[in-house]
């Protein structure tokens, strides 16, 4: 398998923008239950810019690199306005063993993997509006690498995945209901949050690419009136790095809690169940 995925910096720390890209750029062969094996890199990068900066990007992404067991065999940099980086990916799977985004069952348990909130509380940090801790925690949770999850639920077997990115939980959720035929139902209060996000959203803070998921979603998500006022922001917001959204049937549920706890996810929240409603539809309950 093959993929690919690169974008601006989301942090101002060139290492941990570098280190963020690549887990960003193999977390797509982890969330079809493969492994990432070889690694080119693209970069933009603006050429009247210190080099010693690229060369931080480059080491953040070369030590993520490692740590997921993937090689660097080259890659291409061209002269741009804004810093860019990310990584081809080439990845292996067993044939007939990749797990998709379209094999939701009624009846199958929603489990997340990460925290949300990285998009609020990164436009928080560009903006100097947020505390060096709650960057931090975002960072953290940027940089961490699927690989856990993903052979946790290989080994126990569920039927589909998908990893939440640019269009935010509920639109990666509504994608996997939509291919699968099937519908979800998601409960707000189970939902885990990176520490800080929620008062920030409170505040107003979000990115364009929240704004517009939310936009995008209005014709699709059933909202209680229970809500609290930016909860549809925060399920919305646009995630780098996110976690896996797995969809498993109810009676492998516990097997896979303690498949992700024997791979050390910290993560592990039971976050609705699928339906056998209108295609690509969700209810978010409070």
């Amino acid at each position: 398998m093959q993929t690919v995925d690169f974008f601006p910096p989301v942090v101002d720390d060139p290492y941990w923008f570098g280190a963020i890209a690549v887990a960003n750029a193999v977390s797509d062969v982890y969330a079809m239950g493969g492994r990432p094996l070889l690694g080119l890199n693209i970069v933009g990068f603006p050429i009247e810019l210190p080099k010693d900066i690229l060369v931080r990007i480059l080491k953040g992404g070369y030590d993520k690199a490692a740590e997921a067991g993937v090689l660097i065999v080259g890659g291409h940099t061209v002269d741009d306005k804004e810093p860019k980086y990310g990584l081809a990916v080439t990845g292996l799977v067993k044939p007939g063993e990749q797990v998709t985004n379209a094999g939701s069952k009624p009846g199958d348990i929603l489990v997340l993997t990460k925290p949300i909130g990285t998009g609020i509380i990164t436009t928080a940090g560009k903006n100097d509006a947020t505390d060096a801790a709650t960057l931090e925690r975002a960072i953290a949770v940027m940089a961490q690498l699927n690989a856990g999850a993903s052979a946790a639920m290989t080994h126990v077997g569920v039927h589909a995945c998908t990893d939440i990115t640019g269009y935010g939980l509920l639109g990666h959720l509504r994608g996997m209901m939509a291919g699968s035929g099937t519908s979800a139902r998601v409960s707000w209060q189970a939902v885990p949050l990176i520490q800080g996000a929620w008062e920030l959203a409170e505040k107003g803070i979000a990115p364009g690419g929240t704004l517009r998921n939310l936009a995008s979603l209005q014709r699709w998500v059933t909202w209680s009136a229970r809500l609290p006022e930016k909860a549809s922001i925060v399920l919305s917001d646009a995630q780098t790095s996110g976690g896996l959204l797995i969809a498993v049937a109810r009676e492998k549920l516990n097997m896979l809690q303690l498949e992700l706890a024997k791979h050390g996810v910290g993560t592990v929240a039971v976050v609705g169940e699928v339906m056998d409603g209108r295609p690509g539809t969700i209810e978010v309950t409070q």
